[in-house]
């Protein structure tokens, strides 16, 4: 009769790793595993887990070196000592990250065999483990601002109403700190949902990550601009028009196959040095009506131009919505970003800062971004983000 084997973990973010280790363990016997409850991971790890118990449950007896497994029904680091009674296995297998001396003398007390396993992938695969991939596989997205940047603050659009532009990314690249790029945003989603974004609609859950970015207690008294969590919550392509208030009047998305496609074909990023500590894009801005109705009126060309895809229309009005930001805020262009622009400026038909410049990227349009990138190997093409996803 095979020994029975049996391991415990979380499971709740499951990838090849935990796989690689239950055939692994599975190799001494019969191979029982022990989950953690909701319960206990909120109360031991301080956040809610990503799936059920009963969905990581289903999830880890499906898999094939599995015979059996239980929710533990125990609290802490050893919750699964009540599952301990129930399988009664005979060696109890952890990983070498995991084991304990307090694992090892219980191992003792019962009379079981404790076996530490390496953490060794599976031939061909990368390794795998749910710290690493809550560093550097979170999937919430960022977002780039095409046009009407500033616009969404009401010391702006106090001289006149009008349109942002965004479309929201994949993070299919290194997304850094302080580059445009809407990343103390991220972070803050990323406080409430380290992975992924909730399924939730789109606009509501943009409301409440704006609400709990700006907390009524915030002690450097800035309120970030709604494109931001807009930008980001909001999939594809849409634009926000705001009039004298922090939330915009209305949101409107595009979501056209079509359109993000040819968006994606001509835009390209190429990265600067991030903006750097104590620099102030706003230092000597000058805000009149004039120049917030040029910003404007760029932005309605902007959008116009997308949705009927006229790419000179699209770099003519994306270049005159840069124009009316630096314009408005001359800081937005110093250090070694004139450097960049004149350095791309007749390869490319129109460029940005992202956000609220002074390093970061030049986000250029460009006839064709996957002949651009092969020419110019330090430039990131875009995914844009689709809705369901």
């Amino acid at each position: 009769m095979p020994k029975k084997v049996f391991v415990s973990g979380c499971y709740d973010l499951l990838h090849s790793g935990h796989v690689e280790f239950f055939r692994q363990a599975a190799e001494y016997g019969d191979l029982y595993v022990g989950i953690g409850s909701d319960k206990t991971i909120e109360g031991y790890k301080h956040h809610k887990t990503i799936y059920s118990e009963q969905e990581r449950l289903f999830m880890v007896r499906s898999i094939r070196y599995v015979k059996d497994a239980y929710i533990n029904q125990g609290s802490g680091i050893l919750d699964f000592l009540p599952t301990l009674d129930i399988v009664k296995p005979d060696i109890l297998v952890v990983n070498e990250d995991g084991g304990s001396d307090e694992k090892r003398r219980l191992c003792e007390e019962r009379g079981m065999e404790y076996v530490v396993l390496q953490r060794l992938p599976q031939e061909g695969l990368k390794a795998r483990s749910s710290t690493e991939l809550k560093k550097t596989e979170s999937r919430i997205p960022t977002r780039l601002d095409l046009a009407g940047t500033w616009i969404d603050q009401p010391y702006v659009s106090q001289y006149a109403p009008g349109w942002a532009i965004t479309i929201s990314l994949e993070p299919t690249f290194e997304v850094r700190e302080r580059c445009g790029l809407s990343t103390s945003t991220r972070n803050m989603i990323k406080k409430i949902w380290p992975y992924q974004l909730p399924n939730m609609d789109p606009e509501v859950l943009a409301k409440l990550v704006f609400c709990f970015e700006n907390d009524p207690e915030r002690s450097d008294g800035i309120i970030s601009g709604a494109q931001d969590s807009i930008g980001i919550c909001v999939p594809g392509l849409c634009r926000h028009y705001y009039n004298n208030r922090f939330w915009p009047e209305r949101i409107e998305t595009c979501n056209n196959e079509e359109v993000l496609c040819w968006l994606e074909e001509h835009l390209a990023m190429i990265p600067m040095q991030p903006r750097q500590p104590g620099c102030s894009v706003v230092e000597g801005k000058d805000i009149t009506k004039a120049k917030v109705e040029a910003l404007a009126n760029a932005a309605s060309h902007c959008w116009d131009a997308i949705l009927s895809r006229n790419l000179a229309d699209f770099a003519a009005a994306y270049r005159a919505s840069f124009e009316a930001q630096v314009a408005m805020f001359p800081a937005m262009i110093q250090g070694v970003v004139q450097e960049y622009i004149d350095a791309y400026r007749d390869k490319v038909l129109a460029w940005k800062m992202p956000g609220a410049g002074g390093g970061g990227y030049l986000a250029c349009v460009v006839e064709d971004a996957q002949t651009f990138a092969s020419a110019h190997p330090e430039a990131i093409r875009l995914t844009i983000r689709r809705p369901g996803l």
